[in-house]
C-alpha cells in the first residue's frame, strides 16, 4: 500500500458521496410513490403529494410529516442561555455538570425513608423529592427523614399538598438547626394551592402561598416556593399542549400573586419551578421542553421581567400515565426513552419514576435502575456532553415552534376565560382535557396506540410483581388516568376468574389449512385475546376442526385462515362449531356477512377492548 505523503494537503472542503448525483425532494416521492403503490396505499387517482399518505397527526391537531428539509423553516431558536432560552436555560447547557437527579420518595415512614434517601444519594442522585403531610410522611418526621443528609449539598423538594406553609417551616428548621448559611439554602418548598385545587376540586387561595414566598426570598435566595405542576394535566390525560398551555397560565397566576405580595417581576419568576410530564415519545418530550421555554419567556417579557430572570427552571418527570402493572419490566424502557428526551430537551431536574411506581411503593431494586437510568445516559452515552444536542434538527425546531402556537393559544384561551382557577371552577379546563382523553381511549382500544406487553405482546404466564400499596392520593378534582388501565381492568378479571377456577378463559383457535396459511391471523388473535386475559387454545394444522374444538372443552372459536379458505370453508367451519356448542364463533378477518354462522370479527384496527369486553362476558367472566 502506498503511504501517504506527511505534506499532503488538506482540502478545503470535504465533500462527501461527491461522486453521486444530488437526490432531490421530487426522486424522493417517487421513491415513496412506488412503495406506496406496492403496499396499496396508493390507490389509482390519487392526486395529492404520496407523503401525505404518510403523515401523522399529535393529539394537538399538529401534522408530523415524514421527511423534513431545510425548507422546513422555523423562527431562529437563539442561543442557549440567551431568551428565548430553547436552546436551553444556561450558556453551557448541562456540559460538565449534568442535570440535577431528582428522586422520588413517598415511604411513610420516616427511618425506612431516611434509609431510602441515603442509598440514592450514594448512588448518584442529587436531589430528593420527599412527599410529606397527609397520608404520606408526617412534617413532623421531615427532620428525622433527612437525618444524616447534607441538606446544603443535596437540595430537598417538598411536596405537601395542603401543609406545604407547615412542612415549609420545617424544612427551614432542618437548615437553622444544621447551621446552613441562608445564601447556602437551596431547594423547593413545593407551594402549589393551584395545582391542589385541579388535584382536589377545592378552592384553594394563592395568598398564603405568596406570603411565603416573599418572606422566603427576602432571606433564602436561592430557595424556591412555589412549584407550577403540569403534570396534573397530563395525569387527566391531557395532551402535550393542553399541559404547557394550563401550566403557563399557572404561572401567570402565580407572577401576579407574588407581584401583589410585594416581590418584583425578576424575584417573582425566581420563585418558581415548573415540572412537566416526559413520555415515550422522544421527539415530542424534546420539543416539549423546549417550546415550554419559548412561552415563558414571552409571558416574563410581556411582564417586565428583565432578559436574565426569563429563563424557566424546568423539573421534568417520566410520565405516570404510562406506567403499566402489567409487565412492569417494559416500564424501564418508557422512563428510559422518556429521561433521554427530556434531557436531550434541556429539562434542569429529571425524576426517572421506578418502573414499579404504577403497582405500589417501590422497592431499593427499582429505584436503583431509576437512578442507573440517569447513570447510563450522562456516564456512558455522554447525552449530557453536548449544548443542545437536538438544536438544528429541522424535524425538532418545527415541531417545537408547532407545539408552541398551539399551547400559547391554550394559554390564551384560558386568560379570557378569567385565569386557570376560572376555567378549572368552571369545568372548561376540565372538559378540553376529558375530549383528549376520549380520543386517546379510542386510539388505545383499536391499538393504533400500541402498549407493549399489555395491549400488544402480553405474556398471561407472567409472575405478579406485588408491592405495598401507595398511600392514598388525593382525588376529587381532575382524574388520573393510566393509558393501560381498562386492559388491566379485563386482566384482573382474568386473574380473579383463574383463581377460582383453575384455569383462565379460552378460547378456541379454528385453524384452517396448513401452518403457512393460517399462522399469521392466528397470532394475530391469539395476541389480540391475551390481552385481555384470555387463554387461546391453537391445535396448530388440523384436518378435524370441530373434532378439537369439543375435545378443548372451550365455548368459544375464533376462525384463523387464509382468504382462500374463508371463501371455502369459513361458513360450512362456523356452521358445524355453532352446532357443537360454540356459543360465539368470532373470524380473523374484516367485517362481512359472508359467513353465515359468524357472530364477530377480530382485525387490525378494531375495538379490541369492545371484543375482549363481549368476549369475556359470552365466556361468563364476573366484573
Amino acid at each position: 500500500m502506498e503511504s501517504v505523503p506527511d505534506e499532503a494537503p488538506e482540502p478545503d472542503e470535504l465533500t462527501l458521496a461527491a461522486e453521486f448525483e444530488t437526490a432531490g425532494r421530487a426522486q424522493w416521492q417517487e421513491l415513496v410513490a412506488g412503495v406506496l403503490r406496492k403496499s396499496g396505499a396508493l390507490k389509482e387517482g390519487f392526486d395529492g403529494a404520496p407523503e401525505s399518505l404518510l403523515t401523522t397527526r399529535t393529539y394537538d391537531g399538529i401534522e408530523i410529516q415524514p421527511l423534513y428539509t431545510a425548507e422546513d423553516t422555523s423562527p431562529p431558536a437563539g442561543f442557549p442561555g440567551v431568551a428565548p432560552f430553547v436552546r436551553g436555560a444556561r450558556p453551557e447547557g448541562s456540559v460538565g455538570t449534568g442535570w440535577d437527579i431528582r428522586a422520588l420518595h413517598t415511604s411513610t415512614d420516616a427511618r425506612a425513608a431516611n434509609k431510602a434517601i441515603l442509598a440514592d444519594l450514594e448512588g448518584g442522585v442529587t436531589s430528593v423529592w420527599l412527599r410529606v403531610g397527609g397520608d404520606a410522611l408526617p412534617v413532623d418526621a421531615l427532620a428525622d427523614a433527612l437525618n444524616e443528609v447534607y441538606v446544603d449539598l443535596a437540595p430537598i423538594t417538598l411536596d405537601a399538598g395542603a401543609e406545604y406553609e407547615a412542612a415549609a417551616e420545617a424544612l427551614l428548621d432542618v437548615f437553622v438547626e444544621r447551621g446552613v448559611p441562608a445564601a447556602q439554602a437551596h431547594g423547593t418548598l413545593g407551594a402549589d394551592p393551584i395545582g391542589l385545587r385541579a388535584r382536589t376540586g377545592q378552592p384553594h387561595d394563592v395568598a398564603p402561598a405568596a406570603a411565603l414566598a416573599a418572606r422566603v426570598a427576602a432571606k433564602y435566595p436561592e430557595l424556591r416556593t412555589i412549584v407550577v405542576d403540569g403534570t396534573v394535566f397530563h395525569e387527566a390525560g391531557g395532551s402535550d399542549a393542553q399541559e404547557l398551555g394550563a401550566a403557563v397560565a399557572a404561572g401567570v397566576a402565580y407572577l401576579r400573586a407574588l407581584t401583589d405580595a410585594g416581590l418584583d417581576v425578576d424575584t417573582a419568576a425566581s420563585q418558581l419551578e415548573f415540572r412537566l410530564a416526559a413520555g415515550a415519545d422522544q421527539f415530542l418530550t424534546i420539543a416539549k421542553f423546549r417550546a415550554a421555554r419559548r412561552l415563558w419567556a414571552r409571558v416574563a417579557e410581556v411582564a417586565g421581567a428583565n432578559p436574565e430572570a426569563r429563563g424557566m427552571r424546568q423539573h421534568a418527570v417520566t410520565s405516570p400515565s404510562m406506567l403499566t402493572r402489567r409487565d412492569p419490566w417494559v416500564n424501564m424502557l418508557r422512563t428510559t426513552v422518556a429521561c433521554f428526551g427530556a434531557g436531550v430537551g434541556g429539562a434542569d431536574a429529571i425524576t426517572v419514576l421506578p418502573f414499579d411506581g404504577a403497582i405500589g411503593v417501590s422497592d431499593a431494586f427499582s429505584r436503583r435502575v431509576a437512578r442507573n437510568t440517569h447513570a447510563i445516559l450522562l456516564e456512558e452515552s455522554k447525552l449530557a456532553g453536548v449544548i443542545d444536542p437536538a438544536g438544528g434538527s429541522w424535524y425538532v425546531e418545527n415541531l417545537t415552534d408547532e407545539l408552541a402556537r398551539v399551547a400559547w393559544a391554550e394559554f390564551t384561551g384560558i386568560e379570557r376565560e378569567g385565569g386557570i382557577e376560572s376555567a378549572l371552577d368552571s369545568g372548561s379546563l376540565a372538559g378540553r382535557l376529558a375530549e383528549t382523553w376520549a380520543a386517546r381511549s379510542k386510539r388505545i382500544a383499536n391499538r393504533k396506540d400500541p402498549i407493549t406487553g399489555v395491549s400488544e405482546f402480553p405474556n398471561l404466564e407472567e409472575k405478579p410483581v406485588v408491592r405495598e400499596p401507595v398511600p392514598s392520593v388525593v382525588e376529587g378534582g381532575l382524574p388520573r388516568v393510566r393509558y393501560a388501565q381498562d386492559y388491566e381492568a379485563l386482566r384482573d378479571r382474568s386473574d380473579a376468574y383463574l383463581a377460582e377456577h383453575g384455569k383462565r378463559p379460552q378460547v378456541f383457535l379454528a385453524t384452517l389449512g396448513p401452518v403457512a396459511a393460517h399462522t399469521a391471523r392466528a397470532a394475530f388473535a391469539s395476541n389480540l385475546f391475551q390481552a385481555g386475559g384470555i387463554a387461546p387454545i391453537d391445535p396448530g394444522a388440523t384436518e378435524d376442526v370441530v373434532g378439537d374444538f369439543t375435545k378443548s372443552g372451550a365455548t368459544m372459536a375464533c376462525i384463523c385462515g387464509s382468504d382462500r379458505s374463508y371463501g371455502e370453508q369459513a361458513a360450512e367451519v362456523a356452521a358445524a362449531l355453532a352446532e357443537a356448542g360454540a356459543e360465539a364463533v368470532l373470524l380473523a378477518g374484516k367485517p362481512t356477512d359472508a359467513y353465515g354462522r359468524v357472530t364477530g370479527f377480530v382485525h387490525a384496527g378494531c375495538d379490541a377492548l369492545a371484543v375482549l369486553r363481549s368476549t369475556l362476558e359470552t365466556l361468563g367472566v364476573p366484573r
